[in-house]
């Protein structure tokens, strides 16, 4: 009894208010998204930019998600984030930009019909899982590659039911894959069975098709 009481005296009213901010960030998130048709969310660098190839894929796959029904899911940034973004609004589809607080890159882009602003990574990344059909992976950075290895984790382990995770852009990605292969794979790190996880395409079809079979 006495060590409970030292653990609780120890608690400061920093960290209690913390723990309600996490509880108002969930219940926000959940009462923004329950209502959302099945949706994909898409990753990908905040860095692209308008006419860059991989921007103008996601703007388009994302019009071609929305006319097969499907909502849009982003990071609500610039870059991947705004094309997708831009593609669902524009094709008259759900947009939903889930920001996060940084202090440098990230701010909210124009194109999004639901938006949420979050403090905590781990809120934001459990709203992309929880409300996703599946998952489309561009070309990004640290960020990109965080959601993309998290995704695979929680399905590898079943602490998710499995949805696609579609990985575009063979160029760009090639090189992981050979290195998850020839030496993860290899050196017995990973199960074969593991790389089913993924998908590699350079198909804005083969990726419709995809989630739409993913829908339950």
């Amino acid at each position: 009894m006495k060590t409970e009481r030292y653990v609780i005296d120890k608690i400061s009213p920093e960290e209690s208010w913390r723990m309600f901010r996490i509880m108002a960030e969930f219940v926000d998130g959940i009462e923004a998204m329950s209502n959302l048709p099945p949706a994909v969310t898409i990753f990908g660098s905040a860095r692209s930019r308008p006419g860059d190839v991989y921007y103008d894929l996601a703007e388009k796959l994302s019009g071609e998600l929305v006319r097969e029904g499907l909502a849009i899911i982003t990071g609500g940034g610039p870059g991947i984030m705004e094309a997708a973004n831009k593609g669902a609004f524009e094709a008259g589809g759900k947009s939903v930009g889930l920001n996060i607080e940084l202090p440098f890159e990230q701010k909210l882009n124009p194109y999004t019909d639901v938006n949420l602003s979050f403090r905590y990574f781990f809120i934001r990344k459990v709203m992309f899982v929880k409300y996703a059909v599946g998952y489309v992976i561009f070309p990004g950075g640290f960020g990109t590659m965080d959601e993309l290895f998290e995704a695979l984790t929680l399905i590898q382990t079943d602490k998710i039911k499995p949805f696609p995770v579609v990985l575009f852009g063979s160029a760009y990605w090639s090189g992981l894959l050979n290195w998850i292969e020839q030496t993860m794979q290899a050196e017995h790190m990973i199960s074969p069975e593991d790389q089913a996880i993924f998908t590699l395409t350079d198909s804005i079809h083969a990726v419709v098709e995809i989630m739409k079979n993913s829908q339950p």
